[in-house]
């Protein structure tokens, strides 16, 4: 079981109007990670904090912790 969604990630690129591709350049995404994002699987801080530069946003815009069994 995943413990975090990157769902609110992807609805804040819908709002953005930014495409995944055009997210991954922006922010030095390579598809691997994009890929581990899709599927809800752990990154590095790293990467979040790339993320979170790029779009302009913080961690609670992008990423939500699932609490124990949801």
């Amino acid at each position: 079981m995943n413990n975090v969604c990157y769902n609110n990630l992807f609805k804040l690129l819908i709002d953005k109007g930014l495409k995944k591709s055009e997210f991954a350049k922006l922010c030095n995404i390579s598809a691997p990670t994009l890929s581990k994002l899709s599927k809800n699987e752990y990154v590095s801080m790293d990467i979040l904090v790339r993320i979170c530069r790029g779009l302009d946003c913080t961690l609670d815009d992008i990423v939500e912790i699932k609490r124990e069994g949801e």
